[in-house]
């Protein structure tokens, strides 16, 4: 059973549904998902974190069992800014005035805007195996346009990119999965089927489509905002990466993480980029490590 003795919530944060699970006790901390995976994804990571953290486990919106809202006409519905403000007030109904976060892939996006929107209520943020949004565009050329093909699908207006992943989402979930992992299994038949179940339904396709479209127009315009006032993230930040995925061998880590915050540390783990399934116990060694320092 996955996620054993952990509660259920599902709360309303404005208009959307935000579903989560919630269990252990101590400082709080959040955990949020990429694509295209669901809070599931965290399930050898969050019982270990449990022991000494309480810790929620999201599913951000447009995904898994959260609400799936319309994009607007600019897929502002979707932008880091709005899908932050969600995770902020799950914590705030939760009873958590301040907190940690952990995000993956695009659920790192969202916790690396949360932690610019409201620094005062996050002690300190971990993004796995991404480099910020702003940097990876700006910097972009035929080898990361090969490795990230999908940022330039997805972004194609309504619906191509729903269409041509509708006619079979299950091949193209496990591709994404197996083009991007390192090791064969890491995902369980549980987590797997759970995937499956989420990404079966059209709303998800879509909201997905919608995530990325807004990360290739509206985020880059908060975040070049942000560029011109000098806002920098001020928290502890921690950055971890597979080894074997491309974003671990094309930047340099942690000094681009540096032009984007103030106090960054980290290192690479020997998988590929879904780090909480390939090598669970080494990513939650780093991370019990780097919440523990917070009491």
């Amino acid at each position: 059973m996955l996620f054993e003795g952990f509660r259920t919530h599902d709360v309303d944060v404005g208009g959307v549904r935000i579903h989560a699970v919630v269990g252990g006790d101590g400082p709080p901390v959040l955990l949020l998902h990429g694509y295209p995976q669901t809070h599931v994804m965290w399930h050898r990571v969050a019982p270990k974190l449990a022991r000494d953290h309480t810790v929620v486990a999201a599913d951000l919106r447009g995904y898994g069992d959260s609400g799936k809202p319309p994009g607007g006409e600019r897929h502002e519905a979707y932008s880091k800014r709005a899908m932050a403000a969600d995770q902020l007030r799950l914590m705030t109904e939760l009873g958590f005035d301040e907190f940690a976060i952990v995000g993956h892939d695009r659920g790192a996006r969202v916790a690396h805007r949360l932690s610019l929107d409201a620094p005062g209520r996050v002690s300190r943020v971990a993004v796995l195996d991404i480099a910020p949004t702003r940097h990876m565009y700006r910097t972009a050329d035929s080898e990361f346009a090969r490795a990230y093909y999908h940022w330039f699908f997805l972004i194609q207006p309504y619906d191509l990119p729903e269409r041509l992943i509708g006619a079979d989402p299950e091949y193209f979930l496990n591709t994404k999965l197996g083009q991007w992992g390192a090791r064969a299994g890491a995902h369980t038949p549980e987590a797997k089927a759970e995937y499956l179940r989420c990404w079966s339904d059209p709303a998800t396709v879509h909201a997905s489509c919608e995530d990325y479209r807004a990360a290739a127009g509206i985020d880059l315009e908060h975040d070049e905002r942000d560029e011109r006032a000098a806002h920098r993230l001020t928290m502890p930040l921690l950055a971890l990466w597979g080894e074997r995925g491309f974003v671990g061998r094309y930047y340099p880590l942690l000094d681009v993480w540096r032009e984007y915050a103030d106090d960054v540390r980290g290192h690479g783990v020997d998988c590929g980029h879904f780090l909480a399934e390939e090598s669970p116990a080494e990513t939650t060694t780093a991370l019990r490590e780097f919440l523990g320092n917070w009491t």
